[in-house]
């Protein structure tokens, strides 16, 4: 009875501590659920499902669209991706919705064992308008009862000495149920019988099992075994249930049992202990003497073969030992029976209940898994260079079986800058950008992960990761110049290669490939692909046509380069195609005027040296030096006449000897600097006549006279702006004076037009004297190419009586030159009246002199009627100044003076033929 009540007591012991112990769990996990669970759905961003064990795969089990109110992109076909980790193959999420359904047939008895709440976990990212959102999944599955009680063995044997007590207990094998919950086995029963019932207790490590008691004293004369069935019977619906046979045999009486110190021990071993540790040291003690009182150890018959491969017992010591390594991970508990045994007849074992408890040592480093948001190979995740800033590229998720303190990690991102790491959950840590990206300057970034637990000594894990960036068209085609410059000689064969332009773009693959074309446009009336074509694909340029510097000097060709992105980025460039001149055209001699390339030119027999005779002009339509002309005589130039190299300017160089009939030849060449130059040649006849041609000899005493040139239409310009200016002035002026005259004349009363037909008539039969003495061959010489000088010697006078006008007139076409000469009455001689003064034009202002002073000259300028052209009067003191000789182009001159009265007049060469 003393045996009994202690082990009653010792049960119980067992039993309060026990449930103690499970107590104390379920409470640590409840309080976790209460302040971490709300913690997460707080977070809006965590949500639970529920799913059975078994579930055929494509079950569906909810939808992430729906359950969180998310809005959809139409235009994306993936709004959703599952970031991989550690289970993830048991779900699928379809990206168009969010949709979860079953991947695989799930065995909640494989993935999480006896644990009462089996959580598959796992992170979705939902992408909406260039943003993510990372939602947390939390999957329980829930257990069905798929599988039924069973014992290890069939049948199994146990035995009771016959002088056992009332109460005496013999532990049972327990059945093993992989189920949970409810589930799991909820009882045990036993077949009807007259000594036998159960009691049905919970191990340290919520096994439930059996222990035989013993209800009525035994006699083995009268039975020497019992038989009867134990069956164990699960909580699920419907139940399972299994059972085994079990034989009880009685033993002979044996007076003494051996008895240990404690009926129960309970321990704690550590998971890294080594090999050999020992756990306990039992002490069985057996009163007999002899073999009945000599006591062996050993495990009983319900311990499972997992417990006898991790831990030994010395059966004569009783020194139980690690026999293979625990780990807290696979089981924290274990419970166990040894048996003392003493060697006599009959013994009845004595039973000892140890429970060990593993405890956990940070004996396991972190595991990190990297799940990119786009991946091609493995460990290599890719993120446009475009993303904005806290994109995110990876999510990396740690695992560390160990618990507690232990089983807590912090990670840290070693690298570049570029990224930072931010928690997204407990174990859960997300790699984002931290700043703008450009694959140009950097194109990979070779990153070092490291997670650490916060054991003690820590241990950690370090992963290196490689981050790429995918190419995006950011980079426009860039050329090397925006303007080239680029020189082709004309006259270019059609076809030839004029240059090649060059554009770069940083971009790849069709990003990067650059096409070139000919941007739209007009030259000279035609469009610019007539003048050049272009390569495409190498950006080479050729002449379509020949070039006439002549015609075009540069020609701006813009170009265009695209590359294949899209959208399509361009840049252009300018190609300024300049043309050099070649020496293609020949000299054109425009001056002496060329009949069948050759002109005549006559000059006086006696001319002087340093005549000039007359000036070769040419013009050249190319430039530069190849229209550098120089002048030389190439035959001739023995006859007396030289030629200025650089004017063109011919004199004569000698006496000449030549009679009026002598027609002399002279070939002028005019040549250009070209390389190689090229030439143009004259024929001058030189003819020869009777007295002066004009000329200025002093011209020709230099040679190297500066030759002006003015641009014709602002010396035209200049002119008629002159012109009307003065012309203006002098109709106000005469306006004036004559207004003047008239008043004086009335007041006055003189009258002065007696002697005036007089003048006219001695005038004009001088003239007509003059006419008829000149007439021969001096009149029918060929146009003489020497232009008149700036300033003209040509003058008329003009003046005002009684609203009348006098001019002198010379018709070439008829050879007629009528002079009307008015308002000359008081010059000396011609009248008896007083002296009165007169206004005349002088230089560049009006003067008033007396009518009696003599040398008053009245000349036309041999242009027609016109008084535009004639000058107001032309005063001198200088008599010999009317035996200067007129430019070319003065048709006629007429001169009166006093006191000679003569009047001279020179017929220009070149105005009969």
């Amino acid at each position: 009875m003393r045996l009994l009540t202690e082990e009653k007591i010792a049960t119980k012991m067992i039993q309060g501590e026990v449930i103690t112990y499970w107590h104390r769990w379920i409470f640590i996990f409840l309080i976790y659920q209460f302040l971490f669970a709300p913690l997460a759905q707080s977070e809006g961003n965590t949500i639970r499902y529920q799913t059975s064990e078994e579930d055929a795969p494509g079950t569906v089990i909810g939808n992430l669209a729906k359950d969180m109110s998310l809005s959809l992109s139409h235009s994306s076909k993936t709004n959703f991706r599952m970031m991989k980790q550690f289970n993830d193959s048991f779900i699928r999420v379809r990206e168009s919705d969010g949709e979860l359904a079953v991947g695989e047939r799930i065995d909640r008895e494989r993935i999480c064992r006896h644990t009462l709440q089996c959580l598959i976990t796992f992170d979705v990212v939902n992408f909406s308008k260039d943003r993510y959102k990372l939602i947390h999944v939390e999957l329980e599955v829930k257990d069905i009862n798929d599988n039924s009680p069973e014992f290890p063995n069939r049948e199994s044997i146990v035995e009771i000495s016959e002088n056992a007590a009332v109460g005496s207990r013999i532990p049972l094998d327990p059945a093993v149920d992989a189920d949970v919950g409810s589930n799991y086995i909820q009882s045990y029963q036993i077949s009807v019988n007259s000594h036998f019932t159960i009691d049905v207790l919970l191990r340290a490590d919520g096994v439930k099992y059996a222990e035989l008691v013993l209800m009525k004293e035994l006699d083995r004369e009268s039975q020497s075994s019992y038989t009867v069935d134990l069956v164990a019977t699960d909580g699920g619906n419907p139940s399972r249930s299994g059972s085994t046979k079990i034989t009880i045999r009685v033993t002979d009486f044996n007076d003494n049992s051996p008895v240990f110190d404690q009926n129960s021990f309970s321990v704690s071993l550590p998971e890294d202990a080594p090999i050999g540790t020992v756990i306990l040291d039992l002490n069985a003690v057996d009163a007999d003497e002899g073999l009945n009182g000599e006591v062996v150890y050993g495990f009983g018959k319900q311990v499972s073969p997992e417990i006898r491969e991790l831990f030994q017992v010395d059966n004569k010591s009783g020194r139980l030992t690690l026999r293979s390594p625990v780990d807290f991970e696979d089981k924290g508990t274990y419970e166990l029976d040894v048996q003392a045994t003493d060697l006599g007849a009959n013994p009845t074992p004595s039973v000892c209940k140890i429970i060990i408890h593993v405890t956990d040592v940070n004996d396991n480093a972190p595991e990190i898994s990297i799940t990119p948001m786009t991946s091609i190979a493995t460990g290599i995740a890719y993120i446009s260079e475009t993303a904005d800033k806290d994109s995110l590229v990876a999510l990396i998720s740690t695992l560390d079986r160990d618990s507690g303190v232990n089983s807590q990690v912090h990670c840290t991102l070693y690298g570049h800058d570029h990224f930072k790491l931010r928690q997204a959950y407990e174990d859960s840590y997300m790699i984002v950008t931290a700043a703008a990206l450009d694959r140009e300057r950097i194109s990979e970034y070779n990153l070092t992960i490291m997670a650490e637990d916060f054991g003690s000594p820590p241990l950690r894990k370090i992963t290196q990761y490689t981050i790429r960036l995918s190419d995006e068209n950011d980079n426009a085609p860039h050329f090397t110049k925006a303007v080239y410059e680029v020189s082709v000689v004309e006259n270019n064969a059609p076809g030839a290669y004029i240059t090649t332009v060059e554009a770069r773009d940083s971009d790849l693959g069709n990003n990067g490939k650059i096409t070139y074309r000919l941007v739209e446009s007009v030259i000279m009336g035609s469009p610019v692909n007539t003048f050049v074509s272009l390569n495409s694909v190498s950006g080479s340029i050729y002449a379509l046509r020949s070039f006439n510097y002549e015609i075009m000097k540069q020609l701006d060709i813009h170009i265009q380069a695209s590359d294949g992105g899209s959208p399509q980025l361009q840049s252009t460039a300018v190609i300024r195609l300049k043309i050099v001149d070649q020496n293609d055209n020949q000299p054109s001699i425009i001056e002496p005027p060329l009949y069948k390339g050759s002109a005549e030119v006559f000059l006086p027999k006696d001319a002087p040296v340093g005549y000039l005779v007359t000036q070769i002009k040419a013009t050249d339509a190319d430039e530069g030096i190849n229209a550098h002309l120089s002048y030389k005589i190439t035959e001739g130039g023995h006859l007396g006449f030289s030629i200025n190299r650089d004017t063109g300017k011919v004199h004569v160089s000698q006496q000449l000897t030549y009679e009026l009939t002598d027609n002399v030849k002279v070939t002028v060449s005019v040549s250009d600097n070209g390389a190689p130059a090229l030439t143009s040649t004259a024929i001058i006849h030189l003819s020869f006549i009777e007295g002066t041609l004009p000329s200025l000899p002093f011209l020709a005493q230099n040679g190297s006279e500066e030759l002006f040139e003015w641009d014709m239409s602002i010396a035209i310009i200049i002119v008629l702006a002159g012109s009307c200016s003065l012309l203006l002035l002098a109709i106000i002026l005469i306006t004036t004076i004559c207004s003047r005259r008239k008043k004086e004349t009335r007041e006055g009363g003189h009258e002065e037009k007696e002697d005036t037909p007089k003048v006219e008539k001695v005038e004009s039969g001088h003239i007509d004297s003059v006419i008829a003495s000149h007439r021969g061959k001096a009149f029918d010489a060929h146009p003489f190419p020497e232009k008149p000088p700036v300033a003209s010697n040509n003058t008329t006078e003009i003046s005002c009586e009684d609203g009348e006008q006098t001019a002198g007139i010379f018709e070439s076409n008829s050879r007629v030159m009528e002079s009307k000469l008015k308002g000359y009455s008081t010059l000396p001689g011609y009248g008896k009246e007083s002296v009165r003064p007169i206004t005349i034009w002088k230089g560049n202002s009006f003067t008033t002199i007396s009518a009696r002073e003599p040398h008053i000259s009245g000349k036309d300028s041999g242009k027609g009627d016109s008084d535009f052209n004639d000058s107001d009067s032309d005063i001198s003191g200088d008599v010999h100044k009317k035996d200067s000789p007129p430019t070319n182009n003065e048709a006629a001159t007429v001169s009166i003076s006093h006191p000679d009265s003569t009047a001279v007049f020179h017929r220009s060469l070149g105005m009969y033929k």
